[in-house]
C-alpha cells in the first residue's frame, strides 16, 4: 500500500549515492552509503525549516495565550464540556493551533518508516534481486558495504543472534543505538525546559514530563533497527539540538504569564537586542503597544491656615 513512498526514499538514496560517487567516494563503500542517508536527512531536515518556524511561532502564540487559558480553567473548572468549548473559541479568535507543533514530526515519520523498509528489505534480498528503485547490482553493494566492520542493513538484534557473532556489528550498532536514545532524550527535555510551567495538573503537562523519563526506552525500539536507520535518527535528533539551541536563543520562551522570562530582555552587557530580519523577523512577535504615561498628579501647595489671634499673640482668649 505505501510502495509509492518506498519507491521515493529509494530514489531519493540511489540519487544521492550516485552523487556521492561521482566526486570521488568509493560507491561499494559504508561511507557512500551512510553519507547517502546523512544527506538525505540533511535534506529534509532543510526542507522542514520553514514548518519549525511555524511550529515556534504557534508555540509562541499558546504561550501568550496561557493566562487566559488558565482563567478560563478558574471559571469553568466545574464544567469540562463548557471549558473546551472556550478554549477553543480563544484558539479561533486569536489565530493559534495547537496542532501546529506536530507538523515537522508529520512529515518526518514517512520518511523514517520509508527509510526503514527500504533498508530492511535491502537487507533481506536475494542474489539479482532488487528494492524498489534500486538496482540488483546496488542492492548487493548495499549489503556489503560496511562502517568500521557493521554493514548499513546490520541491526543490533540481527548482529547479536548471528552464528558466528559479527563483534564489530554489535559494538557498532549497539553505540549508534546508545547515541540515538541519549539524543532522543535530550531533544525532548530541551524542548520541555523552554515550556512554561502553567498547571501542575494539566494532564498534558503531566504526560510531557512522563515522555522526558521514558525517552530512553525508545532505544529499545533501535535494537531491531537497521544501522543506517540509527544514523538517520542520530542526524536528524542532532539537527533539532543544534536548531533548537539556535533559535531559542535568539527568541527565549515566555513566562507563564505570557511575558518573556526574567533576564531575557537584553542582549549581552545589558545592550538591547539588535532588531531581527530574515526568518528572525518572521518568529518575533508584534510588539505590545507601549502604554501612555499617566498624567503626573498636579502638586497641590499646603497654604498655611489662618490662626486665631489669641493664638498668633499668644494671649489667651478672652
Amino acid at each position: 500500500m505505501l510502495d509509492w513512498l518506498y519507491s521515493i526514499v529509494a530514489q531519493l538514496i540511489v540519487w544521492i549515492h550516485t552523487g556521492l560517487s561521482s566526486v570521488g567516494i568509493d560507491k561499494d563503500s559504508g561511507w557512500a552509503w551512510g553519507g547517502s542517508i546523512i544527506l538525505l536527512t540533511v535534506l529534509l531536515r532543510l526542507l522542514l525549516v520553514p514548518l519549525f518556524v511555524k511550529q515556534i511561532h504557534a508555540s509562541r502564540k499558546m504561550q501568550e495565550l496561557n493566562p487566559k487559558v488558565q482563567a478560563l480553567r478558574k471559571k469553568y473548572k466545574n464544567d469540562k464540556q463548557r471549558l473546551n468549548q472556550e478554549v477553543m473559541k480563544l484558539y479561533q479568535e486569536n489565530g493559534a493551533n495547537p496542532l501546529s507543533g506536530c507538523l515537522p514530526i508529520l512529515v518526518q515519520m514517512p520518511v523514517f518508516i520509508g527509510l526503514f523498509q527500504v533498508l530492511k528489505r535491502i537487507s533481506d534480498a536475494k542474489p539479482g534481486e532488487g528494492v524498489f528503485a534500486v538496482t540488483p547490482d546496488l542492492v548487493s553493494s548495499a549489503q556489503k558495504a560496511n562502517i568500521f566492520g557493521a554493514h548499513i542493513p546490520d541491526t543490533f538484534l540481527n548482529a547479536f543472534g548471528a552464528d558466528p557473532k559479527s563483534w564489530s556489528a554489535i559494538v557498532i550498532t549497539g553505540i549508534a543505538v546508545v547515541i540515538s536514545s541519549c539524543t532522543t532524550f535530550f531533544t525532548v527535555r530541551a524542548s520541555m525546559k523552554r515550556q512554561p510551567v502553567t498547571d501542575e495538573n494539566n494532564p498534558m503537562m503531566q504526560a510531557q514530563k512522563m515522555m522526558v523519563f521514558l525517552a530512553p526506552l525508545f532505544g529499545l525500539f533501535g535494537l531491531g533497527f537497521p544501522l543506517g536507520v540509527l544514523m538517520y535518527w542520530v542526524t536528524s535528533n542532532s539537527w533539532t539540538l543544534v536548531q533548537q539551541h539556535y533559535i531559542y536563543s535568539k527568541y527565549p520562551p515566555l513566562g507563564a504569564n505570557g511575558e518573556p522570562a526574567a533576564g531575557t530582555a537584553t542582549g549581552k552587557g545589558g545592550k538591547a537586542a539588535p532588531a531581527p530580519t530574515g526568518i528572525k523577523a518572521k518568529l518575533k512577535k508584534d510588539a505590545d503597544p507601549v502604554p501612555e504615561p499617566e498624567d503626573k498628579p498636579k502638586a497641590v501647595r499646603n497654604q498655611p491656615t489662618r490662626k486665631p489671634r489669641s493664638k498668633r499673640s499668644g494671649t489667651p482668649k478672652r
